[in-house]
């Protein structure tokens, strides 16, 4: 094990953080609105969601910044990593890094970074108590580090994942080989469906032996690994009642997470081929993924198979599977805002924009036709999403994701790992390992199946106890030297 101290992150951080709220504060007097202060925002958002979030940002500057004295700049760094590295560079005032702004988008992992140097402000005493106990208490938590719990990281669009199946190619496969969608509601059984359509697609052409098509991909290997793990009973990241981090492996998880991904990978059932499972689909690659709800508007109506035949599709969207007879854990991720530590006017006037960013009828509207899920439990209601959703002519796919998200919201238990030290590449380690080295046992297993070699016998070198040993030794050894162990 490693310990690395770190605060608690336990159920008494709601308690701590609230207590530090800005009831009876007068903040608003330090605004002006004849002499306004600017507020910059650093975000990742692309396409629709930059347009979406910079028309918010005209509505808040000529109407509550043009009130109270605020005006918000906002400007996208392009993606997550980029972001991150901005801040980071900014922090340590690199030669041509830009000043720091005054709110950044940011994970766990970079604003654990940048608040190890005391730069982050604590945004509860911004808010009162009865504003915070409005959030989804799971997103609070998230963003609740550092001394006693203080809030450096505020929710302003959530995610999760769900699976999406091309649900007219199912269909066909389905009624010849009797398999319905509950038998995918665990990892176990996924494998075995993944299994019987490689059969029946290979089946399809009986004078081809060993073509059968691969039926599932997943875009955040990642998270299959970490929510996976929990599912079992064991993370690769814990903190302990005294704040302490400790890193591990427990070989009988890791064992069970092979068997359901690096084993139907190997054998052809799984494949990642494009830099998005939603691409794979679109190709007939694959006819079932799971990928982030930010994703789901991506998913084909179509496939092409070549420049002669497309058909339409139409697909279903399913829950996330779970371990048999393990309690249900699902990924909390989405990135939130963290401000920068400057003077108590410019703090408070970028509370006043989160505030309002995040007002539940603006953050579904944020949030919805974004991909994304609102912030606020009241908000987190299908009834009131779907009628957005009718309203402003979200179609039946993203409606269908949201349904299907706010159910695992409301029936899994929430969980991301702990930032610390090495958590973001042990995070990258997890994502890359498992899946690079599938790929790799899966393409010299099918060099020598092409050769003549007996299929089976083959797989069964590359998948069998054996095999997961030696490459568990690998894994364990890799993992630690990651982890800084």
């Amino acid at each position: 094990m490693n310990k690395k101290i770190y605060p608690v992150l336990a159920g008494t951080i709601m308690v701590s953080m609230l207590t530090a709220c800005g009831e009876g504060e007068n903040y608003e007097k330090l605004l002006d609105r004849d002499s306004p202060v600017t507020v910059t925002v650093w975000h990742y958002y692309n396409g629709v969601q930059q347009t979406q979030f910079d028309e918010m940002i005209s509505e808040f500057n000529n109407t509550v910044g043009s009130e109270q004295g605020i005006i918000v700049e906002a400007y996208s760094k392009n993606s997550v990593g980029e972001l991150a590295d901005s801040v980071i560079a900014s922090m340590n005032k690199e030669p041509g890094a830009d000043e720091l702004p005054n709110i950044f988008g940011t994970y766990a992992e970079t604003a654990y970074q940048i608040d190890k140097q005391e730069m982050l402000v604590d945004l509860s005493k911004y808010f009162t108590e009865e504003e915070l106990s409005e959030y989804v208490e799971h997103y609070m938590t998230e963003g609740s580090f550092g001394e006693e719990g203080a809030l450096k990281i505020f929710p302003t669009a959530k995610s999760t994942e769900v699976m999406m199946v091309n649900q007219t190619d199912w269909q066909e496969f389905a009624d010849a080989c009797q398999v319905t969608y509950e038998d995918m509601s665990t990892w176990e059984g996924l494998t075995e469906v993944s299994a019987k359509y490689y059969e029946y697609t290979d089946g399809l052409t009986p004078d081809v032996p060993n073509d059968g098509k691969a039926f599932f991909g997943r875009d955040s290997v990642a998270n299959y690994m970490i929510i996976g793990a929990r599912q079992l009973g064991h993370e690769f990241a814990s903190v302990s009642e005294d704040g302490t981090v400790e890193t591990g492996i427990d070989k009988e998880t890791v064992k069970k997470l092979w068997d359901n991904f690096y084993v139907p990978y190997v054998k052809g059932y799984f494949h990642a081929e494009s830099r998005f499972r939603t691409d794979d689909a679109k190709i007939g690659s694959i006819i079932a993924l799971i990928g982030s709800t930010t994703g789901a508007s991506y998913y084909p109506g179509e496939v092409t198979i070549n420049d002669e035949y497309t058909y339409p599709i139409e697909n279903v969207v399913l829950p996330v599977p779970n371990f048999e007879g393990s309690d249900p854990y699902i990924v909390q991720q989405g990135a939130g805002m963290s401000v920068i530590k400057s003077d108590e006017k410019t703090e408070y006037a970028c509370a006043v924009f989160l505030k309002w960013f995040t007002e539940s009828e603006r953050n579904i509207q944020f949030s919805v036709n974004s991909g994304y899920l609102p912030v606020k439990t009241a908000a987190n209601d299908f009834e009131v999403i779907s009628a957005y959703c009718e309203e402003s002519g979200i179609d039946e796919t993203m409606i269908n994701t949201f349904k299907t998200a706010i159910d695992e919201i409301n029936g899994y238990t929430l969980y991301t790992s702990p930032p610390y030290e090495s958590s973001a590449a042990v995070r990258d380690y997890l994502n890359d390992m498992i899946e690079s080295t599938a790929k790799d046992a899966h393409t010299a297993a099918q060099e020598r199946i092409s050769a003549g070699e007996d299929r089976e016998s083959v797989l069964a070198e590359y998948t069998d106890d054996e095999a997961f040993d030696t490459w568990f030794a690998d894994f364990e050894r890799e993992f630690h030297e990651v982890a800084g162990e």
